[in-house]
């Protein structure tokens, strides 16, 4: 199926896990891509895998900075033009419980979890709703629907981007343009991975009995696949999805009701 055919799709956070799933699914349906983020290496393999310079492009960007988010947006439309998809991926975490939260993380987690989608957000919206068309889709998670212990910056980052994506829904609601949010689980990515050898360090667990405390949290018992995650955006972009709008997806097996 190529229901995106003619549609170009940016992705930040495009390298690896979660954002380069999306971005496989979007291609397989059709569309151009251009994959952001800091690391040129692996964004350069993503290329190659989406069939290479005539089907895909990557452009390095720091979502937290307004400079770099302008300089990266122009960039990408200068080579496949309008932006007709925008899924705001980028996205860190870092542990700490709240007594043990200094500023300079809880800066850190809003600027890349937050305020990152913000500036992306706004840099693609105007033309969305001047032309009459468009789908934004925030990667959020299940930590942006209920509260988790020991990532409470997380936590707060996730929550605003759920309620800057209603905001921004309800604001182009007449335009064409649609604005949702999809919130996954536990994840089978890097980032899972980097959690559960930080709680093999600070609480002397196995692996094994790490990951299991984890997956605990899905009623299914298993990790989020990443292809799981990028067939729910790829349907939120197409045609059939256009009445959806301001909506948070759990993908976490029933652990969100």
């Amino acid at each position: 199926m190529t229901q995106l055919a003619g549609q170009h799709a940016l992705v930040t956070g495009g390298g690896r896990g979660i954002g380069a799933a999306i971005a496989r699914a979007l291609a397989r349906e059709g569309a151009t891509v251009s994959v952001l983020g800091r690391d040129a290496a692996r964004l350069a393999t993503q290329v190659e895998a989406l069939g290479g310079a005539a089907r895909a492009q990557a452009v390095g960007v720091d979502v937290t900075d307004e400079a770099s988010v302008r300089s990266a947006f122009a960039a990408v439309r200068e080579r496949f033009g309008r932006i007709d998809i925008l899924v705001n991926n980028a996205g860190q975490a870092e542990r700490a419980p709240l007594a043990r939260t200094d500023l300079a993380l809880w800066q850190r987690m809003l600027a890349v979890n937050l305020t990152g989608v913000f500036l992306c957000t706004r840099e693609a919206l105007g033309e969305m709703v001047k032309r009459g068309s468009g789908r934004i889709v925030n990667v959020a998670s299940t930590a942006g629907l209920v509260g988790y212990a020991y990532v409470p910056a997380y936590c707060a980052a996730k929550h605003g981007v759920i309620g800057l994506t209603r905001s921004a829904a309800l604001e182009t609601a007449k335009s064409g343009v649609t604005v949702n949010a999809v919130c996954p689980g536990y994840t089978e990515t890097d980032l899972v991975h980097d959690a559960i050898r930080n709680i093999v360090t600070k609480t002397g667990k196995t692996e094994a009995e790490a990951r299991a405390a984890l997956v605990a949290r899905n009623p299914q018992g298993r990790m989020i696949q990443p292809d799981e995650v990028a067939a729910a955006v790829v349907w939120l972009c197409l045609p059939a999805s256009a009445s959806v709008t301001g909506q948070a997806l759990a993908l976490a097996g029933g652990e969100v009701m």
